[in-house]
């Protein structure tokens, strides 16, 4: 079984920025197709990005502000969010093939 641990979260103030990382316990990275995914409270759970087979993808209302890329060799993915706003709050997830994380905390108030 994959282990997939995120890390990163914090507490930043609007238009601050954080930089989550999700790392695998995947022999090739490039193999499957990764995802980060948030919740908020009281919220399903939404895609925010994904990156696979050479293509980036996001979220409508993260688009221009995030950005996802992953460093293969060390089994890692990134999500870069700048301008972040108070409805980024959210626990953020990251999915590598079938598995999840445990979650790392975002919240953005002043």
């Amino acid at each position: 079984q994959v282990q997939v641990v995120e890390s990163g979260g914090g507490l930043v103030q609007p238009g601050g920025s954080l930089r989550l990382s999700c790392a695998a316990s995947i022999t090739n990275l490039n193999a499957v197709t990764v995802g980060w995914w948030r919740q908020a409270p009281g919220q399903p759970r939404e895609l925010v990005a994904g990156i696979g087979n050479g293509i980036t993808d996001y979220g409508h209302s993260v688009k221009g502000r995030f950005t996802i890329s992953k460093d293969s060799a060390k089994n890692t993915v990134y999500l870069q969010m700048n301008d972040l706003k108070p409805e980024d709050t959210a626990v953020y997830y990251c999915h590598v093939g079938n598995n999840w994380g445990q979650g790392t905390q975002v919240t953005v108030s002043s």
